[in-house]
């Protein structure tokens, strides 16, 4: 049976306590038997919890469209979570010492110049693009050990924490072929292409536009889309520092403050 009203507002509510207390908090599926559709009803709940604090939604991160990332997580479908404008960072800057566990990947961002609703296709999406920009996602799970099933990351909107946004990407006509180099403490780890993600990053954003028509939801025009981590994510440790280069020139960074 699908969680009742009062379940959905109460998982939420402690998901958020367990984030702003900085404490772990069991897995959801370890005591409730919850499917998917329940889990955005819990994400849901989050996010309006999150809007009575005076945040306002500016996007959307999808999570698990590569192969790298999936594997990582052991997850075997994509997912997505809203993302808000206090999570929003410039290149350079610190994450939250609020944050539990934060790590970080590479991932090509979009943002949307008109609407995009209904059935579309990849050539729709990019038709619809304003800008591409370099970004890096900070995720950070309330789950100890990021250990989920993929029910209990949705509920937590895919992790969803901050958000590193970089600068333009000059090949809007081909982020399929961009390369991504990631740094963690001035050492590169790990090398992609844009094509880690379902393909090509537009590939993401037609599923998700499918996803929150079935939610009677679309995007607007202003939203920004992060297309999903490139390669797999990289723990931040205090006093860390992640960076990541697109085609050899496109540089975004985040650190994290040791106190």
């Amino acid at each position: 049976m699908p969680l009742s009203r009062d379940e959905i507002s109460e998982l939420a509510t402690g998901l958020a306590a367990a984030r702003r207390d900085r404490v772990g908090f069991d897995p959801i599926s370890s005591t409730v038997t919850f499917d998917l559709e329940d889990a955005y009803a819990i994400q849901r709940a989050g996010t309006e919890l999150r809007l009575a604090r005076g945040e306002r939604v500016v996007g959307w991160k999808l999570g698990y469209t590569s192969l790298a990332m999936r594997t990582q997580m052991g997850i075997d479908q994509p997912n997505f979570g809203p993302l808000t404008d206090v999570m929003l960072l410039a290149s350079d800057q610190s994450v939250s010492p609020g944050l539990i566990q934060p790590r970080v990947e590479p991932e090509i961002g979009l943002r949307l110049a008109r609407p995009l609703s209904g059935e579309v296709g990849v050539d729709d999406v990019l038709a619809a693009v304003g800008e591409a920009f370099a970004c890096l996602e900070v995720v950070d799970s309330v789950y100890p050990d990021y250990r989920f099933k993929m029910e209990d990351n949705t509920a937590d909107g895919s992790s969803a924490a901050q958000v590193v946004v970089g600068p333009p990407l000059r090949r809007l006509d081909s982020l399929d072929a961009i390369d991504v180099v990631l740094r963690h403490d001035g050492v590169d780890i790990e090398t992609a292409t844009g094509s880690a993600a379902s393909g090509h990053p537009a590939t993401g954003v037609v599923w998700l536009v499918e996803q929150l028509a079935r939610q009677d939801r679309w995007l607007h025009a202003g939203d920004i889309v992060i297309t999903g981590g490139l390669t797999k994510a990289v723990r931040l440790d205090p006093g860390g520092h992640v960076e990541a280069v697109f085609d050899g020139e496109t540089r975004v960074a985040v650190r994290r403050s040791i106190a």
